[in-house]
């Protein structure tokens, strides 16, 4: 049971109390006029105590039980949300934005209509130039400024990772084709804009970015390789640009 103080939650968790409290009170009366002599039932001597016990000691012990139940399950999902994230920039971390990815792409294989989906490889131009120059204090800040720029560029339904160390993903699921190349532009575009500023002055960010459009039948490791290749294509013609392919049903092989 996943616990929680809305309206919804504190009703759950009276009915909880409540029934929890009957069937004690009901357990009290059958133990207490249940023979085990004989294997029969009678009516038990102190019906008073049956009921009175039951109902001073089993509400407090069950809503206890529930508050360290609530407790628990917002441990965990602590827990889960520190595992799944890169500390510096609050994306999802490599691990889980490959596993969230891939537990799509097969609900994809499984359903019957096809749509239109895209993967964005992006990555940080001269950053070590960045580092070099400004200290890795202010390279960390850069990066947490275009991990905010990319997520607010992108929709909610889109996944956001940050898969290696100036090196961030997309993925957009369920859009019209033409919506990719818009939106790659717009991350581009947003960073650029970014105030990163260092000394009172700003310094520019930029960043290439390559990615695939596809349909279905594709792995992420299909992905990820193809959208690889079209981010040194982007880096190969000047950097801070878009360069996107069709990935198509053959996989990333099928570029070449």
């Amino acid at each position: 049971m996943k616990l929680d103080w809305s309206s919804k939650g504190r009703a759950r968790v009276y009915a909880f109390t409540v029934l929890g409290t009957l069937v004690c009170v009901g357990f009290a009366f059958v133990f207490d006029g249940y023979s085990f002599k004989d294997g029969t039932w009678r009516w038990g001597s102190d019906p008073i105590n049956n009921l009175l016990i039951p109902l001073i000691l089993a509400p407090p012990l069950f809503l206890f039980i529930l508050t360290k139940m609530r407790q628990l399950a917002i441990a965990h999902e602590e827990l889960m949300t520190v595992a799944a994230t890169d500390s510096l920039t609050s994306l999802l971390n490599r691990r889980a934005f490959t596993e969230m990815v891939d537990g799509y792409l097969n609900r994809v294989e499984e359903a019957a209509a096809a749509s239109h989906n895209a993967l964005f490889v992006i990555d940080v131009d001269h950053f070590k130039d960045v580092n070099d120059r400004f200290g890795h204090e202010n390279g960390d800040k850069a990066l947490q400024l275009i991990a905010e720029a990319i997520t607010e560029t992108v929709h909610n339904s889109d996944l956001v990772g940050r898969i290696g160390g100036e090196e961030f993903c997309v993925f957009m699921p369920r859009k019209p084709s033409d919506h990719f190349p818009i939106a790659a532009e717009r991350i581009r575009s947003a960073i650029n804009n970014v105030d990163f500023v260092v000394n009172e002055q700003r310094h520019l960010l930029s960043v290439s970015v390559g990615g695939v459009i596809f349909e279905r039948g594709a792995t992420f490791s299909d992905l990820y390789r193809g959208a690889d290749e079209r981010l040194y294509v982007a880096k190969r013609n000047g950097r801070n640009r878009v360069e996107l392919a069709v990935l198509p049903a053959g996989g990333a092989d099928s570029l070449h």
